[in-house]
């Protein structure tokens, strides 16, 4: 059966989610969730959450996905060990330090990967699953047939989101918030710039990354055959009537096996971006599927039937089964849930009947009323001797008290021993002054200054190493080169990558720079010493941990940290930071300029977002792939302060070359040897000074 998975951003919210039909519930709990905006849930009202949803039947996932600093490791442990202690069925992580916790505090409690780690092929499947996870939530960006395809060889469980917002970047790739207004997506406080207006070289009032909701619901019967095991409604920010609407008409699709006129406009009753769409399920990505929210008032009878959902009365969300007895010697009442559980009631003795005496019949009417209660009586078993009698108040009585008593037992869990987190080794890092690494995104900037450039490691984009033996000849003679793989390489596309790789082998490359976890199996099948980068999100020094257990060469950390963070992490792997260049915000599976102008001229450069401030964005392209990345306008910048990075134990520091020209990347390299003083017009500190709000 597919799972019916709602948004719970609030305890009304969760029971509009259960009393409505969700087969499971996904909450937050603190600051440690990527909707820290949500009224969320306390301590002790998660308490509360899971006992109201385990007594109906309801599974709890609780949302740990997003990544935590070191200080905050203790406060993250508490709530784990509470979580565990509470009976939740799951967390949702992205975070692989996280991953690690939960594993060592909480063995018993199932791990999902979160659509924050970017899972969006098997091999990320699978190293999820060889990392102790149940479960994944692919990246929404993926079409029916590859969904497909992974259900069908995946080792675990997979959740696919199937309504509401959509991000324009891949989950768990997204820096705009945090680079432009210190409000970390990845950290939970997205302030969504995706749905601000945005113009083309000039600003204009048009919205080029805002997408429409998601609209899976007529897919479901296809979702279900294909092997997925969850199906997901997104909606934590969203109001408690929205969810109930939401989750009422995905249940009624679900059980009826038909979408009426009816149910969609209930849809878009409850939210809609001028309509919805289904491109990255049905493979037409493209501008039809943009739109934005137009405030409108909302329906008063709507906002009225919704809260009658789940604030008056129960709805019958267990089955059960009784089983009573009566002879001259007692009565007996018992009750049986789903799961086996059952528990008893003795009654009073009954009298001899003068009048009418009782029937098995006149039992099972009197038991199964259960109004006003979870539960679903489906069947009723009676043994009921002869020519006695009993009250209607007496066996009423008996339903009651058993059904308390059965309450009672289905919100008990049984507790299970929790383990201590590992203490993590000490490792100083490097000492003194780091080393150099340089990425570039084209040809032209490999100038004869960068060749003879001592560098620690030259990052040079798989795709023109391919296009040009030559050149790798070269670089390979010049030693210390690297591929640079795509963050984003769907299945169809990584047969193609792994006869690259092998082919680059030959050649005599022996390092590669990944940024996606769905691609450390391919290269370590090819061969290739592993450089981490800085999509994987190394946030703390657990996940460097993971990372030295993961075999990788080096890592470079998140610039999303502060310059103390990353000087106090404990470098179990060499650790490096990008110091200079265009960082990027969005990485896109839309080609940006496709949607502008109907063909793709991305190759040609000097493209670029405009907001209404005037702050520009460049749009490059993902390696040779048609996605788009969009580039911070401003240059991150610390070539004036190498003094500062000395200290941080760092194995290098990196320049990140994205739309510089030949003569730019000479001057680049200048401006590093002489520690040229910074531009603040052009450039910034980016987060390694003021860090997150």
């Amino acid at each position: 059966m597919l799972e019916l998975l709602a948004p719970a951003g609030s305890m009304d919210a969760l029971r509009a989610a259960v009393q409505n039909g969700a087969n499971a519930v996904y909450l937050g709990c603190g600051t440690f969730n990527a909707r820290q905006s949500a009224k969320n849930f306390t301590t002790q009202t998660l308490t509360e959450a899971v006992k109201y949803c385990h007594i109906r039947g309801v599974k709890v996932h609780l949302t740990l996905n997003t990544l935590v600093s070191d200080r905050e490791s203790k406060e993250l442990i508490d709530l784990i060990r509470h979580a565990a202690f509470c009976g939740v069925d799951a967390f949702i992580v992205q975070d692989l330090g996280v991953v690690e916790l939960c594993r060592q505090i909480a063995p018993h409690v199932a791990l999902h990967g979160s659509t924050q780690m970017t899972i969006h092929n098997l091999d990320g499947v699978r190293l999820c699953a060889a990392m102790g996870m149940s479960r994944v939530v692919l990246s929404r960006e993926l079409s029916r047939e590859e969904i497909r395809y992974i259900c069908a060889n995946s080792p675990i469980e997979i959740e696919v989101f199937g309504h509401g917002a959509l991000c324009m970047c891949y989950s768990g790739q997204c820096y705009m918030s945090a680079m432009i207004g210190g409000r970390s997506g990845n950290r939970g406080r997205c302030a969504q710039p995706c749905r601000q207006s945005y113009g083309y070289a000039h600003w204009e009032d048009k919205y080029p990354l805002s997408l429409k909701d998601n609209c899976l619901i007529h897919y479901l019967q296809e979702l279900t055959d294909m092997g997925v095991a969850s199906l997901k409604l997104e909606g934590r920010m969203k109001k408690p009537e929205y969810v109930a609407t939401v989750t009422a008409t995905y249940r009624k699709a679900l059980d009826e096996g038909v979408v009426t006129k009816g149910m969609e406009q209930a849809l878009m009753t409850a939210f809609n971006r001028q309509g919805f769409t289904d491109g990255y399920y049905t493979g037409n990505v493209d501008k039809k599927m943009f739109g934005v929210r137009k405030e409108t008032k909302d329906d008063p009878a709507w906002i009225k039937a919704a809260r009658q959902s789940y604030e008056t009365g129960e709805s019958a969300l267990v089955n059960i089964s009784f089983q009573a007895r009566v002879t001259p010697a007692g009565s007996r009442l018992t009750v049986t849930d789903p799961e086996g559980r059952s528990c008893s009631v003795e009654g009073p003795t009954p009298e001899v009947a003068r009048n009418v005496e009782l029937t098995g019949q006149a039992i099972a009417d009197r038991v199964s009323k259960t109004g006003g209660t979870p539960y679903r009586c489906v069947e009723v078993k009676t043994h009921v001797e002869p020519g006695l009698t009993l009250s209607a108040a007496a066996i009423n009585a008996m339903r009651r008290d058993v059904l308390n008593q059965l309450t009672a037992i289905r919100a008990r869990h049984d507790s299970k021993p929790l383990g201590r987190p590992q203490k993590l080794k000490d490792y100083l890092g490097s000492g003194g002054m780091p080393g150099l690494t340089v990425q570039v995104t084209t040809r032209e900037q490999i100038t004869n200054q960068l060749m003879a450039l001592e560098t620690a490691m030259l990052y040079v984009p798989v795709h023109i190493l391919l296009a040009d033996p030559k050149l790798t000849r070269q670089l390979v003679r010049r030693g210390k080169v690297a591929a640079v793989l795509p963050r984003i390489v769907h299945d169809d596309e990584l047969t193609r990558l792994r006869l690259g790789l092998n082919d680059l082998y030959t050649q005599g490359v022996r390092d590669v720079l990944v940024g996606n976890l769905g691609l450390l199996i391919a290269a370590r099948q090819a061969g290739f010493t592993i450089h981490g980068d800085f999509g994987l999100n190394i946030y703390n020094s657990r996940s460097l941990s993971v990372c030295h257990d993961l075999e990788l060469a080096s890592a470079c950390l998140s610039f999303e940290m502060t310059m103390p963070q990353i000087r106090d992490l404990s470098k179990a792997v060499p650790s490096e930071i990008i110091v200079y260049g265009r960082l990027p915000l969005m990485v896109v599976e839309h080609c940006l300029i496709r949607n502008r102008t109907g063909q793709c001229t991305c190759h040609l450069g000097n493209l670029k977002l405009t907001d209404k401030t005037g702050a520009e964005f460049p749009i490059i392209k993902d390696g040779d792939s048609c996605r788009s990345v969009l580039l911070n306008g401003k240059k991150l910048y610390w070539l004036d302060r190498q003094e500062d990075l000395s200290k941080l134990g760092l194995w290098a520091v990196r320049l990140c070359l994205t739309t510089e020209n030949a003569q730019e990347t000479d001057k680049v390299i200048a401006d590093f040897i002489q520690g040229t003083p910074m531009d603040p017009g052009n450039c910034t500190r980016g987060l390694y000074l003021r860090g997150l709000d």
